[in-house]
């Protein structure tokens, strides 16, 4: 976010009447909004929109100073505007890539290191917004697991702003000036309404179409600065009476906390509904009258208030890799008590790097006094640091990371005696008795809690993600035409049982096709939600439904889906979701394919691993009765379905995952799950034979 020094308030005459010290009380409530929502998340749903606060505060106060210089030159010094906005934004900024690759070297598992040194480097060279968008990934998604550094995105694209907006400025005044004949604030307030207006169509248009990357990408953002900017080349809109300037300023908070308070992961962003509090915003910018206790912009001012606004920059910076470390330090986690003392370190670390890194760094006469190239050397310099930073931390890991995937590689090929799922104590058809026990195996986790997050399956490239409604059939095992067809149908708990579904056709000789989409369960019972993901998810089950009709009938089908235990659990709910996998089954049912399929996995609060990392096994557990559904809707639809005489098998392993009282993180020595609800890639193996065994009768039927 762009800094505003704060200039002399000797008198009302002497002070310059472009300064405007409200701005840090409104950069107080931006980062206050953003720090808290990462911090309690489902307490304020909506706190994201800080960002777009800030956004607009930075689109005023750039367009401001531009347009003076252009008043008073004529021109725009480049090389001097770039090097007084590295000394400003990048010291404080590196700092923090150093501090994030040192915590991945030191603190963070093995799992993140892919992601945490690929977005390191992206934020050091300000393109993590485009590289988030790249991987659509959902930053408002609770479960989604960020790196170190994923709230970059947003100084990424404040950089990028930065680098076009004043040569876009310039061009447009002189454009106005030499060609069209016209005074230069035509071309500045014609540029920036195009830019603006062009900018929020695409946002509406890819908010709706594909809002994991629009979150991200710069277009969809840019009219939010151009709002700023407005109001930096219009003074005239400003209030000229106190009442006015007092309405426009409390009005805008409330607008602006309201929508921290009131929006949430669902609404749609940034899209139209960011015109609420880019509004809001841009009312409480206007609002400069201060003269009296009570007026809006004399409240923004107080001391307090400002003083968090004076380090907004650092805080921003500090909160975000300091919340994803936390669960990594023995001890600590994220309890209460925990998120409230980390709270306030944060504060006393953002004054640290302010006093310390941040004025010094801007006021450093080595560059002062010299000619900007000066500084944008020391930039790639200063980035080039970053970067060796990061490269040691990858040169260090990889090898460990290796080694690691080798390492699980050989247990999947040679698994000890009962490993995982062989432990018991059912098998989902009938129990296992005794219990299989391998004292070898006693304190044993595998793959590691470091390693865990990154088993995963393997041909991502057959899941449909987000909002991509196609259907991926891809086709594994043995091309003999009288092969038995079988077919793998689901969301991402489908997806998470594919490798051994693999292994059995390749084993087995039949011929396998997958039909997957993650949070897209295999039913006719809609989402909740409307939004684009809902809309793909309709598509995807549209087409599912022709391509399962036009394909030669298969000899068995699986099916797995997440119980969405978020949903009100009554027993209307429970059986209007069990219809709707009933009638996504009839399709096949009715032309004599049986239907396998299984009681959904136990879904924790928090990823195990964490625990796992710095307690025992035995402390990593969870109630059995918040971890698996009351009534799983699969089971519902398949028991009906077998009171009718249809062909469906139902496997339930809940007594594999839980005793009778709680759920582990750990089952005969294999590691459980990689992140909340989703198996690992190694457990899904040792259920290969219980998953085979059912497939095999029913195929043989």
């Amino acid at each position: 976010m762009e800094k505003q020094t704060a200039a002399p308030t000797t008198s009302k005459a002497a002070r310059p009447d472009h300064f405007l010290p409200h701005l840090q009380g409104l950069r107080a409530i931006a980062v206050l909004l953003v720090v808290v929502y990462h911090f309690w998340p489902g307490r304020l749903t909506g706190g994201y929109i800080g960002v777009d606060v800030f956004f607009v505060i930075s689109g005023f106060l750039i367009t401001q100073q531009l347009t003076r210089q252009l008043e008073r030159t004529d021109r725009i010094a480049l090389p001097s505007f770039y090097a007084k906005r590295a000394r400003r934004l990048l010291p404080a900024a590196l700092v923090v890539l150093v501090f994030a690759s040192l915590a991945t070297l030191f603190i963070m598992p093995l799992s993140a290191l892919t992601e945490n040194v690929r977005e390191i480097l992206a934020s050091t060279f300000y393109v993590e917004n485009w590289v988030l968008a790249a991987n659509s990934v959902d930053y408002l998604a609770a479960a989604n697991e960020a790196s170190l550094v994923q709230h970059y995105w947003s100084l990424s694209l404040e950089e990028q702003f930065y680098l076009f907006w004043p040569v876009l400025l310039l061009g447009a005044s002189v454009f106005a000036v030499r060609v069209l004949k016209k005074r230069k604030w035509v071309g500045l307030i014609a540029v920036l309404a195009i830019v603006g207006v062009v900018s929020f169509v695409l946002s509406i248009v890819f908010t709706a179409t594909d809002p994991a990357a629009a979150y991200f990408v710069t277009y969809t953002r840019v009219w939010e600065f151009a709002v700023g900017g407005a109001l930096a080349l219009l003074p005239r809109l400003r209030p000229t009476t106190a009442w006015l300037s007092n309405l426009l300023g409390y009005g805008g908070i409330v607008v602006v906390l309201a929508c921290g308070y009131f929006f949430t992961a669902s609404t749609p962003f940034p899209g139209y509904m960011a015109a609420i509090p880019v509004l809001g915003t841009a009312a409480i910018i206007v609002a400069h009258h201060r003269e009296k206790p009570w007026d809006a912009g004399r409240v923004l001012s107080f001391r307090p208030v400002s003083f968090i606004g004076d380090i907004s920059y650092s805080l921003y910076l500090w909160h975000w890799p300091l919340i994803v470390i936390a669960p990594y330090i023995p001890g600590w986690g994220l309890s209460t008590a925990h998120r409230l003392a980390l709270f306030a370190f944060c504060f006393v670390l953002a004054w640290l790097t302010k006093r310390f890194i941040e004025d010094p760094a801007r006021q450093w006469r080595f560059f002062t006094v010299r000619r900007p190239r000066t500084t944008l050397l020391a930039v790639v310099a200063a980035m080039a640091v970053s970067t060796l930073f990061v490269g040691t931390a990858w040169a260090v890991q990889q090898p460990k990371y290796d080694a690691e995937a080798s390492q699980l590689a050989s247990t999947l090929a040679d698994p000890p005696a009962c490993f995982g799922a062989a432990s018991g104590p059912t098998d989902g058809l009938a129990p296992i008795d005794p219990l299989c026990v391998n004292p070898a195996l006693a304190g044993e986790i595998i793959p590691s809690p470091g390693f865990g997050n990154a088993d995963r399956p393997e041909h991502p490239e057959c899941l449909s993600t987000l909002n991509d409604a196609s259907v991926r059939d891809c086709e594994f095992g043995s091309e003999e035409a009288d092969a038995p067809q079988v077919a793998l149908i689901g969301d991402s708990h489908a997806y998470a049982l594919m490798d051994p579904f693999i292994a059995m056709a390749e084993q087995n000789g039949w011929h396998l096709t997958t039909y997957l989409k993650g949070g897209c369960p295999w039913t006719t019972a809609p989402l909740a939600a409307r939004d684009a993901f809902a809309v793909s998810c309709d598509t995807w089950r549209a087409s599912l439904t022709a391509e399962l009709a036009s394909h030669e009938p298969f000899d068995a089908v699986f099916t797995a889906a997440l119980t969405d235990r978020n949903v009100p659990g009554t027993a209307d709910d429970e059986e209007a979701a069990a219809q709707g996998y009933s009638a996504a089954w009839a399709q096949l049912l009715d032309v004599g394919t049986p239907i396998v399929t299984v009681v959904d996995n136990p879904a924790w609060e928090d990823d195990p691993n964490k625990c796992l990392r710095i307690s025992d096994a035995a402390d990593c557990t969870e109630p059995r009765d918040e971890g698996l559904a009351e009534s799983d809707p699969i089971a519902l639809a398949a028991t009906a379905a077998r009171s009718e005489g249809l062909d469906v098998t139902l496997l339930d392993f809940s007594d594999t995952y839980c005793t009778a009282t709680e759920c582990s993180a750990v089952v005969g020595g294999a590691n459980v799950y990689r992140d909340p609800d989703h198996l690992t890639r190694t457990f899904a193996f040792t259920l290969q034979p219980f998953l085979e065994r059912a497939m095999s009768a029913a195929l043989a039927r």
